[in-house]
């Protein structure tokens, strides 16, 4: 079912005259007829801005109406002037400014003189204005005079000089005043949009009014206009070349330099030329032009940066005409000159919106090269078919960025291949596509390509638009079923998707334009919806879940008519095959693709249960089913539907009921959330149509009492809505049973709360059914008795349904019942159960809605304020919670008095974590920024923190003891206050389970228990008495005492961190503007600084650094100066702590450096995401040179330090792109840690490693390690991070070199494993083409190398990682060289590590290469024989005398691999006469030498055989067992 949105309601802000204006409409207007002035007047008067509109409509017909002679009429003057100012006063986002302009257009001729004149004199009013802040105003109002304004284009046009000028003036004046306000990111935001608006005001004024410039611009170089021109030219060049400006300032001062140079230079064809040389740097200064060279002298001199090359190929390719070539060979030029530059650029600019504008260039370079191609342009088709070094380059930079993590990168790369595709189409246009080797090669490329590619699907797509979909096909029939099958994962779903409507979208284009019209639909069935049919009827739940949501919706939209085949395929088998709890069989297939026929409007329910196509009984088949899948496809074919008017039925509200009984209690989030989502759109349904019904009913007819239709009987329809409602709620209160299970709770309330919203009452509108008439005592105690649920999501649900109920809920609710609510509130509140100060919470939050709270419940607790009481006005919300604060607040700091005393005593009877909880709860239904008792809230704030302050210093010393988990401070009654220091001696925890589980008994005296600890004397049995008031035994365990203590900081934390919100953002020099002061706040931030610096305990410091953010994000918000920058304050105070190494400092190096990385990361998260980002290029550039290893360290602390925090960074998804240039830096700072003598620094180092490994290759789902999913291949890779291809090689060499050592003693380099994974995770892909700059040659020779290590993980990963460095064509090469390399029978030195490493790489190799689907190659027959000759040749490693079982065992894998590939290709010839890539007289020379290898094998070796087999056969693959026991046949 579509739900419409409500259209939101147009805001138009009314304009306004001065007394003077309105005096001098009022001296024209005329009472006894409407003229110009009277509607004016009238419209002025009017507060509606909507009804302005309507008003200022009419002013036109009333001119028209006026003959030529009233030109010279005062009052018709008079009124020009006045909507002249008005139109130049109005904000630029008001519809009213629109409307006036369009109104004038349509000003007759004979009065336009006049109107100019009154427009200029408002304008020129406007361009007198000189402070720089209010420059914006009038900016858009020039940019609005020059959109479709022909009034404001002619008033603009009389003051051209003038504009000009101002538009001089505005530039510099803003360039100085973001200057002066450096650091104030906030105002210099501001001033760099208005420097953007002023860029692009200059644009359209030199674009739509050149004209002006002609006569006077080139011809006299001393001109005003000219001199103007050119002090725009040097503006925009300056504002291109500073780095400090916005990247989009610096984008758009790149389209006016070349705009304004394209306006001033002569003669314009060596307009190209001049680009040329700027970006290849020729310099030749010689040919330009003085003014040129006098204004843009830094662009003509120095070396230009990266992103002022970029952003001077966008103007050129932007602002110059490359239509049909019509700037000639320097133009075709250019264009090439264009396409290096950006391609050598793509390999430096790493941050994410530079690599985002770098693809966008890209694409606009392929729209501009193929808008170039004419036909007589003969060398710039050699330089652009498909074969050239340009396009190949192009298509290298598409293969390595199509899985590239921004989304824009990713759909700009897809619109470079498809520009490509389109351009080699022009070039080749009089010859046939399918049998063009470019497009032959490129598809065959791709076909070999993995489904978990993503950038292969859309790649198809565009060759799928210029081949047809059944040349494809012919390729490979099965690929409709290929990509079906790889629809279980949902991070591909949408990408096959879409490349599978591509592909039967133009199938049936082909099929239909056919002569075979008749026969055509079965074809198409047969290819498209069979294979579909049948895994929805067999496939695994996650598959058939993505088909249906994102294939088959495509495919029902494409053949509607397809449905009908589909349910008389699956209705055949419906009965017979009703599928399992894992698959949804023929009925579950049924129900789901009647649900999305429905959804999307193919068939009405109604129609095919008339026609008998379904059953009632089979929709009540598939409600109960035991798939759940099947059960909420059931229900979605009752509940969605097109049209959200549509009528429901009495059948569908008796199925509803019948599904309600059953599924409440699902077990499963997710079927839970998508019932309730369902039944949702149901009421939505039921809601609308019952609108209808009551129109019907109100406009109803005697005709119409006699129709067969809805309309005969409204009220009897309306009436069924609300026995259905009324008896749907029934069964949901009684499934709140006490006791019930947690799914039905949340089931029930959820429904609950969509009834309750979506039936509420509305003005306007009758309503069918009204909840809060079915409420009474009983289900109110019901629902109040949900909070007592251990889950918080159930007490969430249903105090968002006593609110939504909440004027009949009180109503039923006496005094004595709430004051019970309440006591039991402030008795849960202290309780030692962490969920029952949630519940406390909760409950008071539902009695601070009850007017009458403070006369009932809170009397007894504290002293009314008579001044409150007196106040009726206000709302009684905050009135009450302010009152539970105070009480809870007094209560608490009794509670930190006694702590103060006993730790052990608060921690067993009276927890204070739970009184802050529900102060935090309260303070969360207030509007804190509009509050009324402010005088009274500035002392709560102040009391609430100064008692976060005390909670804080009573139980920090435990979280930050550097064993919290283990530790009991020793304090007792009859001790001072002087005991509570004890806690911050660390008592070392014994080394016993008991003594964390078990209690322990604190003597009478702590002298006592010091002995026993200090003689090391077990304790058994021992637990810690506490007597509370009530003379009761409390049993202490250090769980409790910690738990108390960690999530009172918690509570702390997130109380200081909503206070912080308080805190204006306005600057503001009286104390009584905020509830907060900013000393307040400083002491707040040096709070959370000292605790995140100091916890240990990990509960503490996260939510310390939940609260923090907070404190950050205010912070950042605030315009004074001063808290603006004190996260930056902080941040280097940190970073010089931490490299200070002080013996003295606090800060925890274990514990991953405890809270140190959460406070950077929040001093971090302050900073705007959009900006330059300097504070994060700051942290990590001093990180770094920490992490890095120095010659002589002072201490190792600092590198720890570093090291953990940058893996906090990388780890943390709120810096998304933005940290990825430093991910290469990050991962050279972990492999060289990795090689440090000290155990916390390689600690440290690993898991930085593993943090990047995720960052780099994205989160693990599955349990495959070798998982394609999570890698990329070698030329993505190292295309991303160039910096770590001589980095992994010089350390690849280092490792290697210490392997290649003849000594026998066991050498281990730390850093070969970290090599060897990360090399490991590339793959080799078909795409890789030529023009990469970088070789993976010099990789493999250290990484054959590597193949010898004495660790068997070593071997097996270097095997894996040779492969993605070996080119296809070169395998079978790379393999003859290694088996040669194993040592014969008769050699003197064999050592069985090398052997095994080399088989391994053999095995890999071998593997890629046949899985490879690239056997087409001339030397593939040859390499073939090459390889089963030469491994006959060392057959003895297979034997008896290879003492080695392992090595024999991967020996046999090599012989099992190339037996079963040749055996399956020649099974190919002779059972499906299919033609293989290469002459099967070469596969049965290969297949003769390998079974001549085969046979070689002795019945002593089968015993040899047999023996590894017994012994080893984990080492061994079951083909290769398979193997064995067939040998051993065939030996009779």
């Amino acid at each position: 079912m579509v739900l419409k949105k409500k259209k939101k309601e147009i805001q138009v802000d009314a304009f306004s005259l001065d007394c003077q204006q309105l005096e001098k409409l009022q001296g024209f207007s005329k009472a006894e007829e409407q003229n110009l002035a009277s509607l004016l007047l009238h419209c002025a008067q009017l507060s509606n801005g909507i009804q302005q509109i309507q008003c200022i409509k009419q002013i036109m017909p009333l001119v028209k109406a006026m003959d030529q002679n009233s030109a010279c009429d005062p009052m018709l003057k008079a009124c020009l002037e006045i909507l002249g100012e008005t139109y130049f006063s109005l904000d630029v986002k008001n519809p009213l400014k629109k409307v006036l302009a369009s109104s004038l257009n349509g000003l007759p001729e004979w009065f336009m003189t006049l109107a100019v004149q009154s427009f200029v004199c408002c304008l020129r009013e406007e361009l007198k204005t000189t402070d720089v802040y209010l420059y914006r105003k009038v900016l858009d109002n020039l940019a609005s005079c020059m959109e479709d304004f022909n009034l404001g284009r002619a008033s603009i046009t009389n003051l051209f000089e003038e504009v000009l000028q101002f538009l001089q003036k505005a530039l510099l004046d803003i360039q100085e005043e973001n200057r002066s306000n450096n650091g104030n990111r906030i105002v210099q935001t501001r001033l760099m949009h208005d420097l953007l608006m002023a860029i692009k005001v200059a644009m359209m004024l030199v674009q739509k009014l050149q004209e002006n410039i002609q006569g006077s611009l080139w011809k006299n170089h001393e001109s005003f206009v000219w001199q103007s021109m050119c002090n725009l030219l040097k503006s925009s060049s300056d504002f291109l070349m500073d780095e400090t400006l916005l990247q989009t300032v610096q984008t758009t001062s790149g389209l006016a330099f070349i705009l304004f140079t394209k306006a001033m230079y002569e003669p314009a064809e060596e307009l190209p030329s001049l680009v040329s040389d700027l970006l290849c740097g020729s310099r030749k200064l010689a040919g330009m032009p003085a003014w040129f060279v006098n204004n843009c002298g830094a662009l003509c001199t120095e070396q230009l940066s990266d992103s002022v090359l970029l952003f001077l190929c966008h103007g050129a390719l932007a602002m110059l005409d490359w239509k049909s070539g019509s700037m000639g060979e320097n133009g075709e030029k250019l264009l090439l000159d264009i396409a290096s530059v950006l391609l050598s650029l793509s390999s430096e600019l790493k941050e994410s919106s530079m690599a985002t504008s770098l693809s966008r260039i890209l694409a606009i370079w392929t729209n501009s090269a193929l808008a170039a191609l004419i036909p007589d342009s003969p060398n710039l088709k050699v330089k652009l078919n498909g074969n050239s070094e340009v396009v190949g380059k192009l298509l290298e930079y598409v293969y390595t960025h199509w899985e590239h993590p921004l989304d824009a990168v990713r759909h700009q790369s897809k619109l470079i291949f498809r520009n490509l595709l389109q351009i080699h189409r022009t070039i080749i246009a009089a010859s046939d596509e399918k049998s063009d080797p470019f497009f032959a090669r490129l598809t065959r490329r791709l076909l070999s390509l993995e489904w978990h590619v993503k950038g292969k699907y859309a790649s198809l797509a565009c060759l799928v638009e210029c081949l047809g979909t059944e040349n494809i096909l012919q390729l490979d029939r099965s690929i409709p079923v290929q990509i079906l099958n790889v629809m279980n994962d949902q991070s591909l779903a949408p990408y096959a998707s879409d490349l599978l409507e591509t592909m039967f979208t133009n199938h049936k284009v082909q099929f239909t334009s056919g002569s075979q019209k008749s026969t055509w639909i079965d074809q198409w069935h047969d290819v498209w919806v069979s294979p579909l049919l049948q895994i929805l009827c067999e496939g695994n739940h996650d598959q058939t879940t993505y088909i249906i949501d994102y294939y088959l919706p495509k495919l029902l939209r494409c053949s509607p008519d397809s449905l009908s085949y589909m349910i008389r395929i699956l209705q055949a088998s419906a009965d017979a095959n009703l599928g399992s709890w894992s698959t949804r069989g023929a009925l579950g297939a049924l129900m789901a693709c009647l649900r999305t026929a429905r959804a999307h409007g193919h068939l009405e329910l109604s129609n095919i249960m008339s026609r008998g196509l379904v059953s009632t009984e089979s929709i009540k088949q598939g409600l109960v089913h035991q798939h759940n899948q099947v059960c909420i496809d059931a229900l979605g074919l009752l509940c969605e539907t097109h049209r959200s008017t549509e009528i429901v039925s009495v059948e569908e509200m008796q199925l509803i009921l019948f599904f309600i009984t059953y599924n409440l209690n699902s077990q499963s989030p997710s079927v839970r959330q998508q019932i309730c989502s369902l039944l949702r759109k149901l009421f939505c349904r039921i809601r609308e149509s019952s609108q209808v019904l009551y129109k019907w009913e109100q406009n109803k007819t005697k005709q119409e009492l006699f129709e067969d239709s809805p309309k005969r009987n409204p009220l009897g329809i309306l009436q069924k809505y609300q026995d259905f409602l009324s008896s749907l709620c029934d069964r949901l209160f009684e499934a709140l049973f006490p006791g019930s299970s947690h799914p039905t709770r949340f089931s029930a309330l959820s429904i609950l709360g969509s009834v309750a919203e979506i039936f509420s009452v509305q003005k306007g509108q009758e309503q069918v059914f009204r909840l809060d008439q079915e409420i009474n005592s009983a289900r109110v105690r019901t629902l109040i008795q949900c909070f007592a649920s251990t889950f918080e999501e159930v007490k969430v649900l249903a105090f968002e349904l006593l609110m939504k109920l909440r004027d009949v809920v009180f109503s039923l609710q006496d005094s004595e019942s709430l004051d019970l609510l309440f006591q039991a509130a402030m008795d849960l509140s202290t309780s030692t159960k962490p969920y029952d100060c949630v519940t406390a919470s909760y409950l008071l939050n539902f009695l601070a809605y009850h007017e009458d709270l403070q006369h009932i419940c809170l009397g007894k607790w504290i002293k009314h304020n008579p001044q409150m009481n007196e106040d009726t006005s206000v709302g009684t919300v905050e009135k009450n919670i302010l009152a539970v604060i105070k009480l809870l607040l007094v209560n608490v700091e009794e509670e930190i008095f006694q702590a103060k005393k006993s730790l052990l005593q608060a921690a067993a009877s009276f927890p204070m974590y739970g009184r802050v909880h529900c102060i935090n709860g309260a303070l969360q239904q207030l509007p804190l920024n509009n509050l009324m008792f402010v005088t009274e809230w500035k002392q709560i704030v102040a009391r609430l923190i100064l008692m976060s302050y005390e909670l804080s210093a009573v139980v920090s010393p435990v979280v930050q003891s550097s064993s919290p988990e283990g530790l009991i401070p020793m304090d007792i009654d009859s001790e001072t206050a002087d005991r509570l220091h004890m806690i911050l001696k660390e008592i070392q925890p014994q080394d016993t389970n008991d003594y964390f589980m078990q209690a322990k008994m604190l003597k009478e005296h702590c002298k006592i228990q010091s002995e026993k600890l200090a003689e090391h004397k077990p304790m058994e049995n021992i637990c810690t008495e506490m007597r509370g008031k009530e003379s009761q035994i409390c049993d202490v365990t250090a769980q409790m005492v910690l738990v108390c203590c960690w999530r009172s900081m918690k509570e702390v934390s997130l109380l200081l961190g909503t206070l912080c919100k308080l805190l204006p953002t306005q600057a503001s020099s009286e104390p009584s503007h905020g509830l907060i002061t900013v000393e307040q706040v400083k002491n707040i931030g040096d709070y959370f600084k000292h605790h995140l610096m100091q916890s240990r305990h990990r509960g503490a410091f996260e939510l310390a650094y939940a609260g923090f953010v907070q404190l950050t994000e205010t912070l950042s918000r605030c315009n004074s100066e001063s808290l603006r920058k004190m996260p930056e304050q902080w941040l280097r105070c940190v970073l010089e702590e931490i490299k200070s190494c002080d013996p003295s400092s606090t800060l925890c190096a274990t514990r991953r450096s405890a809270g140190i990385p959460f406070y950077i990361q929040a001093l971090l998260a302050s900073e705007p995401k959009k900006g330059k980002m300097d504070l994060l290029k700051m942290t990590i550039k001093e990180l770094m040179s920490l992490a890095s290893p120095s010659s002589e360290p002072p201490s190792a602390i600092p590198q720890v330090h570093a090291l953990n925090i940058l893996r906090a960074l990388f780890r943390d998804t709120r810096l998304g792109e933005n940290i990825m240039p430093y991910v290469a830096d990050g991962i050279q700072a972990a492999i060289l840690g990795f090689t440090s003598p000290i155990w916390a620094v390689r600690n440290s180092s690993t898991l930085l490693f593993s943090a990047l490994i995720t960052r780099i290759f994205g989160v693990k789902r599955g349990k495959d390690e070798n998982s394609k999913k999570n890698r990329m291949t070698g030329a993505e890779f190292f295309s991303r991070f160039p910096s770590l291809y001589p980095f992994l090689l010089k350390q690849l060499e280092v490792v290697a070199n210490t392997l290649n050592s003849e000594d026998e003693e066991l050498k281990i380099h730390p850093s070969l494993f970290l090599l060897l994974l990360i090399l490991g995770k590339l793959y080799p892909s078909p795409m890789d083409g030529t023009y990469s700059a970088l070789s993976m040659a010099p990789f493999v020779p250290f990484i054959i190398r590597c193949g010898h290590s004495p660790v068997y993980r070593s071997r097996e990963m270097s095997g894996r990682a040779l492969v993605p460095f070996v080119m296809i064509n070169e395998v079978p090469h790379t393999v003859l060289s290694l088996l040669k390399g194993l040592p014969d029978s008769t050699s003197l030195c064999i050592r069985q590590n090398n052997i095994h490493g080399t088989l391994l790489q053999v095995s890999h190799l071998l593997q890629s290469y046949l899985d490879s689907k690239q056997l087409g190659n001339s030397d593939f027959e040859q390499g073939l024989s090459d390889i089963v000759t030469c491994i006959g040749s060392k057959l003895w490693l297979a034997k008896r005398p290879n003492p080695c079982l392992v090595t024999r065992a991967a020996f046999l894998d090599v012989l099992v691999m190339l037996s079963t590939h040749l055996g399956n290709s020649q099974k190919q010839v002779l059972l499906t006469g299919e033609e293989l890539p290469f002459e099967p007289e070469g596969l049965q020379h290969a297949v003769a030498g390998l079974q001549a290898v085969l046979n070689s094998f002795n019945f002593q070796s089968l015993f040899g055989l047999f023996q590894m087999l017994v012994l080893h056969g984990g080492r061994i693959s079951v083909k290769g067992k398979q193997l064995f026991l067939q040998t051993l046949s065939a030996e009779g």
